[in-house]
């Protein structure tokens, strides 16, 4: 359970990120799909990363501190904000540095919007993960907006696109409503939750990356336990 988060730094440059041993969830998407509403919603506190009308709000690289025992970052968004060339092109690299030190990321998790296709953009950071070797979990937000007949075809589209496997997990969510449910790549079953009192992504992701040190991947036993409650085994 999620009981204390905090804002713990900003770094606009590579240099100025964290270089001590709480291990990091790395949270990126495009920047009109939600991320700062879904961290809000998966941490229980309202307001720890800003949310605005105007797409593009991150543009530093953001660290917030879960429970003392691990860290939150929240990555500038790409692909839609309205701002000049010169600032997409610093965020750009100051993403392409944060991904070229993969010591800096235990956890990825990739934020899509549930109703569209991934884009080119989406398929870039999904295969920048992979590229860092840790654990992913992409998010398919915004299930609210979609009906339950066009959940799974939404579902089939998002791994086809990302080209994900049966054993990488995808999660159903919804920021704004407040649902999750599981999407299992082997049965491609969506099971719809809602009004969940703890959301189960992070809830379990606490405690076992308590015991992790940054730079060092997951062990299997962990990824095991986290897999067979993402998919609700």
């Amino acid at each position: 359970m999620i009981v204390r988060a905090s804002f713990k730094c900003s770094s606009e440059k590579i240099s100025q990120v964290p270089k001590d041993k709480l291990p990091d969830i790395a949270f990126i998407g495009r920047s009109n799909v939600g991320k700062s509403s879904l961290i809000n919603m998966l941490t229980q506190h309202k307001g720890l990363a800003k949310v605005s009308a105007t797409p593009g709000k991150t543009r530093l690289i953001n660290h917030f501190t879960i429970n003392d025992s691990w860290d939150l970052v929240d990555l500038p968004g790409y692909g839609y904000a309205k701002v000049p060339k010169a600032e997409k092109e610093r965020w750009a690299k100051l993403i392409e540095s944060y991904f070229a030190h993969p010591d800096y990321i235990t956890l990825g998790v990739l934020i899509v919007d549930a109703r569209h296709k991934p884009t080119a953009d989406d398929v870039t950071m999904c295969d920048w993960f992979r590229g860092t070797g840790c654990p992913m979990i992409v998010v398919a937000n915004k299930l609210d907006k979609l009906k339950k007949s066009q959940v799974e075809p939404a579902l089939a589209l998002i791994r086809e696109t990302l080209e994900l496997t049966d054993e990488d997990v995808l999660v159903p969510f919804s920021a704004e409503k407040g649902i999750t449910g599981h999407s299992s790549g082997s049965s491609r079953s969506c099971r719809i939750t809602s009004k969940l009192p703890r959301i189960w992504l992070f809830f379990t992701l606490s405690s076992l990356l308590a015991t992790t040190m940054k730079g060092h991947p997951l062990s299997i036993n962990h990824l095991a336990m986290v897999m067979s409650l993402l998919v609700g085994a």
